[in-house]
């Protein structure tokens, strides 16, 4: 690959000292970058130079929380709170096959893409004999998009007639999950450096799912050497359903079953006491932050500047169909207010939130020696600004102004130094089909669900 500058740009590194640049350039070469400085950028003969000037330079956002099938069931249960709304899409998931789920996985990707994002996880966890390979689904369409994934291979294990959310016919038996887990991992994880795939388990939630599953999947995970994943203490009801199920409040439950430890991270964890924070810095457990999907179900507002305080590594997540809005840059700005709503304007500055969009999502994810910030040696994963327009030119912050200022423009967009998006379109496929696709595969869905 030959050698890609971008110069003049403004340039928030994310770096461990915070550095950022009024005026600086970026080297790239062979997916890496090789130089980030002031001023103007060294003559490197045979680049192609990108002209920054007027642009803010920042590391490709990381989607620590989503599930990519629910894009074609937005707009559901709009009045409804978590396990409302879970009761009604939960049906119309168990009739997903592999052929919506890639058209689903393409449309979520791109509007990934567009919106900052480099790399993304996924939380599938609805698995169905007639549903085809769907794991194999999203990786394609990963692929198609050129985003960087981590897919985790979902479980559900009870139905309704065990306490659980899903249909009875749709839940799996334990056997069967681990032994898909383990060939899902054995298929797909690729664990070396600049991996664009790499694999986790992910058992639905705590009250989804039996703790059985819970313990085996965290035993398995660690003897393959894979991360782990679930929901936790989304909604006040969780609290109340651990205690009198299990005796114990969702982290205490969490704590006895093995799954606090630096390999995992936990979806929303809105719900949680000092004790609680305390229990996730020693252990070094991540959370994934949804502000919008926490305020879109009414679930409340996370203690995201207590996390921050206490060193807990904290990432952003668009989350699924709940947050029809699905675009991470926006996720900065929700996060960012909602701490202010609690706590008042101090609570949690833009450059935090550009932090948990970026460096904060690589620690969840165990990429940080690679990812979530402009420095020489780490994977070139990079998004470029551009903020000359109405809505940001006199905004005296380039920082302020990509987080509180409206939608910006993307100027650039590089996953691996391999351009994804370029003056605002994507071009790894075509937008045009891939929201035709999605509509006809929505539709499709729906019938199935009438059926």
């Amino acid at each position: 690959m030959p050698h890609l500058v971008i110069d003049g740009a403004a340039i928030a590194t994310t770096d461990p000292t915070g550095t950022e640049y009024s005026s600086g350039h970026i080297v790239v070469a062979e997916g890496l970058i090789v130089t980030v400085g002031d001023g103007p950028a060294p003559v490197v003969p045979g680049a192609t130079v990108v002209d920054g000037r007027d642009c803010l330079a920042t590391p490709g956002f990381v989607n620590t929380h989503d599930h990519l099938c629910q894009w074609i069931t937005r707009g559901y249960a709009q009045g409804d709170g978590l396990f409302g709304w879970l009761e009604t899409l939960f049906p119309l998931w168990c009739r997903l096959d592999a052929e919506l789920e890639f058209a689903a996985a393409s449309a979520a990707l791109a509007r990934l893409a567009l919106t900052g994002c480099t790399t993304t996880m996924d939380h599938h966890y609805v698995f169905t004999d007639a549903g085809g390979d769907m794991l194999g689904a999203e990786i394609a369409a990963a692929d198609r998009i050129g985003v960087r994934f981590h897919p985790t291979r979902g479980s559900i294990d009870l139905g309704v007639s065990s306490g659980g959310l899903i249909p009875d016919e749709s839940a799996e038996g334990l056997d069967a999950i681990l032994t898909a887990c383990q060939e899902a991992i054995d298929t797909h994880h690729d664990a070396a450096f600049g991996s664009m795939l790499q694999i986790a388990l992910a058992p639905g939630s705590p009250v989804a799912v039996s703790g059985e599953l819970m313990a085996q999947s965290a035993l398995l995970a660690r003897d393959l050497g894979v991360r782990l994943h679930t929901h936790l203490a989304e909604d006040p009801y969780e609290e109340e359903f651990c205690i009198a199920h299990f005796g114990a409040r969702p982290v205490d439950y969490l704590e006895s079953l093995g799954w606090l430890g630096s390999d995992v991270w936990l979806a929303h964890c809105v719900h949680l006491s000092d004790a609680d924070i305390a229990k996730f810095a020693a252990t070094g457990t991540g959370v994934a932050h949804c502000p919008t999907s926490n305020g879109r179900l009414g679930s409340g507002i996370a203690r995201i500047p207590e996390l921050l305080g206490a060193d807990v590594a904290v990432g952003l997540g668009v989350d699924g169909g709940c947050t029809e809005h699905r675009g991470m840059a926006n996720e900065l700005r929700e996060a960012t207010l909602a701490a202010r709503f609690r706590l008042g304007a101090g609570a949690l500055s833009a450059r935090q939130a550009l932090r948990m969009a970026t460096v904060g999502g690589a620690r969840c994810l165990g990429r940080e020696l690679e990812l979530g910030s402009l420095q020489p040696g780490k994977l070139a994963d990079i998004a470029l600004w551009q903020l000359d327009g109405l809505g940001h030119s006199d905004i005296e912050d380039p920082v302020w102004a990509l987080v509180y200022g409206p939608p910006a423009p993307l100027r650039l967009l590089l996953v691996g130094g391999k351009t994804v998006v370029a003056d605002g379109e994507l071009r790894t496929a075509d937008t045009a089909t891939l929201a035709r696709d999605a509509r006809d595969a929505a539709v499709t869905l729906r019938q199935r669900g009438a059926d």
